[in-house]
């Protein structure tokens, strides 16, 4: 029998008022300088959002801890009076993860910034999760080595946030997203209790806990160290760009790639819309007349992928490709990608805002769904550009609006939420790589079950019984979900959480 929402902890709704501000700044100064904590509004303004901008709010309290024994006492503080704790890196997050409880506690991770150890032996970096995504890399270069998950913003976003989102990127087909390059994850836990997931061994004994932590939006713990795993640069790396007069045509030939047991370093896919925004602002030498248009990477010895790239191309001839260009050496190789990782500022050049989604569906849907925003576009009378990690299916539709114009930004939340149930129509999934936060909370409803929703409560009460870490985010409460249902029936729009817009 289904318990009630009463009965499992955390899927009610909470109130956290009552708490003596000022005891809690005044216990959080006695753990760090005072400079360390922040509490005047001009000071927490930086922190009222994440990258996802449209939500914003202030927190009590923002603080800036240098040591782990410090997020030690923190967190014990914390737990002790009640107060809701939310971890925040370089703030890059797409989905609201890092929004701020406005009764809580910001607890920034951006002093946490050392590569601890490189060890080219065992191809291993120890870091803090305020380490830049791309400094790994760069600290490994010497060795031969990097670190190869890529997110678009790995110029900016830390390491600890692509723990919490499992961050992906363009060649996360060939080596996998942030979870297949961990080796080990520390952490505190909302008791103050410092616990390690994984080990810097092969396999660690028990359960896979590595696995159920990254990804967890910050629900169970708070990252204070990470290793990670290193792989050796690539002898040669060289890009196809394949040019397609449609859309549905582009997305079987991913599908005939992978198909034809090819599995390339990266495999993107732009439409017209977006590489013409990308032209304009990278001079990536993209082909402007095509309607959609494919990157393929091959890396490795020469050999392999001179081997490689005739197997794709034959593969993207057969698939109707009307043009390819192989790139002729590493800076047109660094070209092509420079454009597909510029989309997101290139779309802040033409459009007062934007509001990027992130579903994930089967290859073989790819032209379909493309076809389905096409039909959205002129639903909401709203512009998508499309952006893809076509080769394992994961969307990054950027649907472009103006916030100062009224509706419009209603009309973009109800774009990408019918973007979203339209990804589990297909037989995909609500995010790939951004995490839920509060941006996609509703369509967890669709996405998942009662049963398993007070599951995955269940699975936060084991870590966190009081709901104190990130509440209100990634995992609707019963209550929600009933009335998000009875709004779909009646086709009317479930809004997202109550919050200050713009």
């Amino acid at each position: 029998m289904m318990e009630t929402a009463e009965a499992v902890p955390g899927t009610a709704e909470r109130d956290f008022g009552g708490v003596d501000g000022a005891a809690l700044v005044a216990g959080l100064q006695a753990i760090l300088p005072a400079a360390s904590v922040l509490f005047d509004p001009e000071d927490l303004r930086p922190y009222e959002c994440d990258g996802l901008a449209a939500y914003r709010q202030l927190p009590r309290v923002v603080v800036l801890p240098e040591s782990e024994p410090q997020v030690v006492a923190i967190l014990r503080l914390c737990r002790r009076m009640g107060v809701p704790v939310v971890a925040r890196g370089a703030g890059t997050g797409l989905s609201g993860g890092a929004l701020p409880h406005p009764q809580g506690v910001l607890l920034s991770l951006a002093r946490f910034k050392r590569i601890l150890k490189v060890d080219p032996l065992s191809r291993t970096a120890v870091v803090q999760p305020g380490v830049r995504n791309a400094a790994i890399s760069e600290a490994a270069a010497p060795h031969g080595l990097y670190y190869a998950p890529d997110p678009s913003s790995q110029i900016a976003c830390t390491i600890g946030g692509n723990v919490a989102e499992n961050s992906g990127g363009v060649h996360c087909l060939k080596y996998g997203l942030t979870v297949h390059n961990l080796l080990r994850v520390r952490g505190v836990s909302i008791d103050g209790e410092v616990v390690e997931f994984g080990s810097e061994a092969l396999d660690a004994p028990g359960y896979d806990l590595l696995a159920l932590v990254t990804g967890s939006e910050g629900m169970l713990a708070v990252v204070t160290e990470v290793t990670v795993r290193l792989v050796p640069k690539p002898q040669l790396a060289r890009c196809v760009m394949a040019s397609f007069d449609d859309v549905v045509q582009a997305g079987e030939a991913v599908a005939a790639v992978i198909a034809a047991g090819i599995i390339p370093a990266g495999l993107e896919m732009m439409d017209q819309p977006a590489t013409a925004a990308v032209e304009e602002f990278v001079h990536a030498g993209y082909d402007l007349s095509a309607a959609a248009i494919l990157l393929c990477e091959s890396d490795g010895t020469p050999e392999e992928v001179a081997e490689e790239i005739a197997r794709v191309r034959a593969v993207l001839e057969q698939a109707g490709a009307r043009d390819i260009r192989v790139s002729r050496d590493e800076a047109e190789r660094l070209k092509f990608w420079a454009g597909r990782k510029a989309a997101f500022p290139a779309a802040g050049r033409i459009s007062a805002d934007y509001y990027c989604m992130d579903g994930t569906i089967p290859r073989k849907r790819l032209g379909e769904m493309l076809q389905a925003i096409q039909a959205m576009e002129r639903k909401y009378g709203l512009r998508c550009i499309n952006v893809f990690h076509a080769g394992d299916g994961n969307l990054h539709p950027l649907i472009l609006f103006d916030a100062n114009v009224p509706g419009e930004l209603h009309r973009a939340e109800e774009f990408g939420a019918e973007i979203l149930e339209l990804s589990v129509a297909l037989g995909g999934t609500i995010t790939g790589e951004h995490g839920v936060g509060v941006e996609k909370i509703n369509q967890m409803c669709s996405q998942f079950g009662e049963a398993e929703r007070v599951m995955f409560f269940r699975v936060k009460a084991a870590f966190d019984p009081e709901g104190l870490l990130n509440p209100g985010k990634a995992i609707p409460t019963l209550h929600r979900c009933a009335e998000y249902g009875r709004m779909r029936v009646s086709g009317g729009q479930m809004p997202h959480p109550d919050l200050p817009r713009f």
